[in-house]
């Protein structure tokens, strides 16, 4: 986004019961059991998800004690947590098929630490991680909006509160915020799609939404009825995976920034930490949230590289976008190089990744969540590299 004049931006979320959602569930589901049994574990699980059927796919690489069977029953623990039991998508009807198979021997080479070689990169490709400090969470605001809006009906509806009865898992929304120089400075209009009971109208999904609406936006960001769009085609009963196909890894947007920033164009869900896709698109979010929050600029975009079976970076590159406070980008990156190692090895272990903590992250983004200590979750959130940041820059 640019940091001058007036102008409009759009951001979409979607939530757990999304199509695409369900798939990226159940894949990091699949990821978490197998991480559950060794840390080490490799695998990149892809899944399908349509009419009462669901299909993993993918390669992997564990202990045998991770059976089909299990699999099977934890995507369908996942599908009846999401809270899908009806007639065309149902977590104890739906058929579901396993073909995951062992990891190609010729990647496994190029990945695998051996003698004075270093783990390697599991593919080539590029990854990018941003912050900027629109919101508290130090991600675009727009992004943040839509997903919260979505996450507080999956709260509601998960404690079966009156106020959202009736509807249903799957729901997309869509939030464009008005910025003037670079700032949001209110709502222009939202978007929201819900999966509905039939005996629900369009009109009373409306009023079960607007005190949602008012409880997450900032106060007077508050949008009129000709600019709060609900269900706009009028009726959605019929939703989820029996509604439209949903596969592994296309919400790459909503996963991310919300196109606020670039995107590399790899996926997450289903990949172990091996895949630089994943974990270094986390370290990347990892650093740049640390330099917003340092004060040294106000956003803070960064880009790596990798080839596959090459530890190190091919390149690093920074961009704070002309708000830097006095900070020069090639000293920043000479200083990040000595906080954080970018090689696979070093990411994974100073962020802790090889453990079963991804299913949580396959819905309402994968940045802008709050780290759990006990737990291990979502450390690539942590700000614990600010003081360093500050004292490498006299501040």
């Amino acid at each position: 986004m640019r940091d001058t004049g007036e102008y409009l931006f759009t951001s979409e979320s979607v939530s757990e019961g999304h199509p695409d959602k369900v798939a990226d569930r159940i894949s990091d589901t699949v990821l978490d059991t197998f991480l559950s049994a060794d840390p080490y574990s490799r695998v990149a699980c892809e899944t399908l998800c349509t009419t009462n059927r669901v299909v993993l796919a993918g390669e992997v690489r564990g202990p045998a004690s991770i059976t089909p069977e299990l699999l099977i029953h934890n995507a369908r623990m996942a599908i009846k947590e999401i809270g899908y039991e009806q007639e065309g998508f149902h977590w104890a009807k739906a058929h579901i098929e396993c073909h995951l198979h062992a990891q190609s021997a010729h990647i496994a080479q190029g990945v695998d630490a051996a003698g004075n070689k270093d783990e390697g990169a599991g593919d080539q490709g590029i990854m990018f991680g941003y912050a900027t400090n629109e919101t508290p969470e130090l991600m675009p605001a727009p992004l943040m909006y839509a997903h919260n809006i979505l996450r507080r009906i999956k709260e509601l509806r998960s404690i079966g509160d009156k106020r959202v009865a009736g509807l249903l898992p799957d729901a997309k929304s869509q939030v464009t915020l008005r910025y003037v120089n670079g700032k949001p400075v209110g709502a222009d209009a939202v978007v929201v799609s819900t999966q509905h009971e039939e005996h629900l109208d369009q009109a009373a999904i409306k009023a079960m939404l607007r005190p949602i609406l008012a409880e997450v936006l900032p106060d007077g960001w508050t949008v009129p009825d000709s600019k709060f769009y609900v269900n706009p085609t009028g009726i959605f009963v019929i939703g989820g995976p029996d509604g439209d196909c949903g596969l592994t890894g296309r919400k790459i947007i909503v996963d991310t920034y919300g196109g606020a920033a670039p995107h590399g164009g790899g996926a997450f869900s289903g990949k172990d930490p091996t895949k630089v896709d994943r974990s270094a698109a986390y370290a990347a979010r990892y650093v740049a949230k640390n330099v917003v929050a340092a004060g040294l600029a106000d956003k803070c975009t960064i880009q790596v590289s990798y080839a596959i079976g090459v530890a190190e970076p091919t390149s690093v590159y920074f961009d704070l976008h002309g708000t830097g406070k006095d900070v020069d980008e090639a000293k920043l990156a000479k200083v990040v190089e000595g906080l954080v190692r970018l090689s696979p090895r070093g990411i994974r272990e100073h962020l802790h990744m090889n453990r079963p903590i991804y299913a949580i992250t396959s819905a309402y983004g994968h940045f802008g969540r709050t780290p759990d200590e006990a737990k291990g979750t979502f450390t690539w959130e942590k700000t614990d590299l600010v003081d360093e940041l500050k004292r490498a820059f006299g501040r």
